[in-house]
């Protein structure tokens, strides 16, 4: 008797059975400009499903390292990327995934390229997005706000296509006194000439192998709290090759992101240069958390497909009580659950992208740039919690086989949960949201936003993915425009942010759909919309019951 042996999956081409990639560039871009970059895309799906997929398991137990002294007693702190975070830079570099932003070739639509290219490679490429999301912010915040000087040293290498000369760059903002709450910033500035010398301790560094960092200080003598921080640009290597007073104390050892050498860091005088004044440093980051947080939900995007790509072919190999479970009805029914969650978390991390590519081509009116700063944060804190709930549903999707790690499935799920933490947890991005739609004209914005795309679903099917939309939309407004007390309001913000980011994917998801039946695509995306619709998208529940359960269910036990 033969022994059976399970098929393991089979990742399909990353762009050519990607159906929503390729209709939504198609819908996007224009004719000669996809004509143009769909031979790289291709060539780029080929080899994050292949080459780059196979090396990625191969170096499952490879991880960065950290050497700290050499033979001879010097402190050297070097860290030892992995075999695939170099071909990754490498990678990077040659096809332009920072440098795409900045070349603008296709105008407003050069992010959607550049952005395209990081959703194909990043699942292959082990959180090596971590450094080049930071590096765009870097690119952007110098162009923004920097001296001349400082510019044309620095954004060439950050933008450069060639790997010898690119650099990347650290975001070096957190600290042991707080995360998302940098008003504790104990590093200090201290004047040394032109230049000043930083002192102190960053908690989590994730770029630490970069050639520069952008890090909050603040200047002897400022006062305290977030108004006394400034912007400094340092770089890590002296022009001799040392360190540049930076010590690093550690790797931290992670639940994922395995991959990335996240550290703790002594900046020991590391001299740095005031990006732009000597207070206001919150402020100034702004620009870099807009591109770092699309970037997230970019990724988060990529993960999903990853890992519902990943399940759906197993479906179709694996057998259960006589037939494939892609037969099975319930099989079926969770995996289209996670397809309708993925296709809409895709738009609406596109919808950010291209807000973004606007705004910097200088074409969006006060009204955009309104929608950005609202869209920004909730395709990112959206786009987390989808790509960990669908990584999790996923790994089951596999049974045992799915947490047994020599599989290398369940870094799919150790690797998402990171999404919804870094760059603003889904709390705090909550908290921005509404502050972003109390500014004038925003919340009419993404109304006018939602109605428009929902406007343009005009087949019977999608009647139900319209309502569902419009109903949530209408109580959400409600909640935004209720006077309530500042504490229920903050109580409500998770759960209004999930349900407005929710409502305008599925705004988009119904628009793709009506666009796709007109194109002669076919009813999948109408499939994924009516799904998504009916997944759930209005959260929000009594305010003040809300509040009065929260003291209730987390009082301390003798209270």
């Amino acid at each position: 008797m033969t022994a059976f042996h399970q098929d393991p999956p089979i990742l399909p081409h990353a762009f050519d059975a990607d159906p929503l990639l390729q209709e939504y560039l198609a819908r996007t871009l224009p004719p000669e400009v996809l004509s143009e970059i769909s031979p790289e895309l291709r060539e780029l799906g080929a080899l994050a499903s292949g080459p780059l997929a196979a090396q990625q398991l191969a170096e499952r137990l490879v991880e960065p390292t950290l050497v700290q002294w050499d033979p001879w007693g010097r402190r050297v702190d070097r860290i030892e990327p992995t075999p695939l975070w170099r071909e990754a830079a490498r990678l990077a570099a040659r096809h332009g995934l920072v440098a795409a932003a900045y070349e603008r070739r296709h105008g407003i639509l050069s992010r959607v390229h550049q952005m395209a290219m990081v959703y194909l490679l990043e699942p292959s490429m082990d959180v090596y997005a971590c450094p080049l999301a930071m590096t765009d912010g870097a690119a952007r915040t110098l162009l923004d706000l920097a001296p001349r000087a400082l510019v044309e040293r620095a954004v060439p290498r950050l933008t450069s296509r060639d790997p010898a000369r690119t650099w990347t760059s650290g975001q070096w903002m957190t600290e042991r006194a707080g995360g998302s709450d940098v008003s504790g910033t104990e590093t200090v500035a201290r004047p040394d000439g032109e230049a000043f010398r930083l002192w102190g301790t960053k908690w989590f560094s994730s770029a630490t192998t970069a050639e520069m960092a952008l890090a909050l200080a603040r200047p002897e003598g400022n006062p305290p709290g977030s108004a006394g921080l400034a912007l400094f640009y340092l770089e890590t290597r002296l022009p001799d090759g040392a360190s540049n007073g930076i010590l690093v104390n550690r790797l931290k050892d992670k639940l994922g992101t395995r991959k990335l050498p996240t550290a703790e860091l002594t900046l020991d005088g590391a001299l740095a240069l005031p990006v732009v004044g000597l207070s206001g440093g919150v402020r100034a980051i702004s620009p870099m958390l807009n591109v770092t947080r699309t970037w997230n939900a970019l990724v988060a995007a990529a993960y999903m497909a990853r890992a519902v790509a990943l399940a759906r072919d197993y479906a179709g190999r694996r057998r259960a009580f006589g037939t494939p479970l892609r037969a099975r009805p319930l099989h079926a029914d969770t995996l289209a659950a996670l397809e309708a969650e993925r296709e809409a978390g895709f738009l609406l991390a596109f919808r950010a992208v291209e807000l973004l590519g606007r705004a910097e081509a200088g074409e969006a009116d006060a009204g955009a740039r309104a929608l950005l700063r609202a869209v920004t944060p909730l395709a990112k804190l959206t786009t987390g919690k989808q790509a960990v709930a669908v990584a999790s549903d996923a790994i089951e999707a596999f049974g045992g086989a799915g947490y047994v790690e020599d599989t290398g499935l369940p870094r799919l799920l150790r690797d998402a949960q990171v999404l919804p933490i870094w760059e603003g947890t889904t709390n705090v991005l909550a908290l921005e949201a509404q502050r972003a739609l109390a500014a004038e004209g925003a919340a009419e914005a993404l109304a006018a936003e939602i109605q428009e795309r929902l406007s343009q679903a005009r087949d019977p099917a999608l009647r139900p993915a319209v309502q569902a939309a419009t109903g949530a939309l209408a109580r959400a407004r409600a909640a935004l425009a209720a006077g309530d007390a500042p504490e229920v309001r903050e109580a409500g913000a998770r759960r209004l942010a999930l349900t407005l980011g929710r409502t305008l994917a599925l705004a988009h998801l119904a628009a793709h759909a009506q666009w796709a039946l007109d194109a002669g695509r076919g009813r999948r995306a109408t499939a994924a919309a009516r799904r998504f619709a009916r997944n759930g998208v209005d959260l929000l529940g009594p305010a003040g019951e809300d509040l009065e359960d929260s003291a209730l269910l987390v009082a301390a036990p003798d209270a």
